[in-house]
């Protein structure tokens, strides 16, 4: 499946959306610190979006780029 197909219906670009994705599994992060972490970088995303992401987009992520 295409990256334009899986983000068709987002308006949040994709590159936001990895971002946050992989912050939540990489560094074993909070979603509130996920939060946190794009607020000061300038983006006004909830934990519940970036919950949302990553119950969406987590596994797509996870097997893309293998350990």
């Amino acid at each position: 499946m295409s990256n334009a197909r899986i983000f068709r219906y987002f308006k949040t670009s994709p590159e936001i959306i990895r971002l946050a994705v992989m912050m939540y599994v990489r560094y074993l992060l909070s979603l509130r610190n996920v939060e946190d972490l794009l607020h000061e970088r300038g983006l006004d995303i909830t934990h519940g979006t970036v919950r949302f992401w990553w119950n969406r987009f987590g596994t797509i992520s996870a097997a893309a780029n293998p350990p």
